[in-house]
């Protein structure tokens, strides 16, 4: 299955104020890991958040974090942070159950 897949505005303003090597090589992993198969968990690039219902994914890409949900066949992407802060966003924008 395709899913669509969706940047929410601050999403796309993280994006676009990275570097252009850091943002190809995150836009690709997008592509990659988000297009087909979302939900597929791995021990190192995907991961199902606990205890949030907001986001519900996070994929690790190098240094940064793409934070995201899966509504039907749409892949919402919600933030592009870095790694160093992470918890802090999650802190302030996650979304407990």
């Amino acid at each position: 299955m395709r899913y669509e897949i969706e940047l929410f505005p601050e999403a796309n303003d993280d994006l676009y104020s990275l570097k252009a090597n850091a943002r190809a090589v995150i836009q690709d992993a997008i592509e990659e890991h988000l297009r087909h198969e979302p939900g597929k968990e791995s021990k190192s690039r995907i991961k199902r958040l606990r205890g949030l219902s907001s986001p519900q994914y996070r994929l690790r890409v190098d240094e940064y974090r793409i934070y995201y949900d899966i509504t039907g066949n749409t892949v919402e992407v919600i933030a592009v942070v870095s790694k160093a802060q992470s918890a802090i966003w999650l802190e302030r924008e996650g979304v407990k159950e």
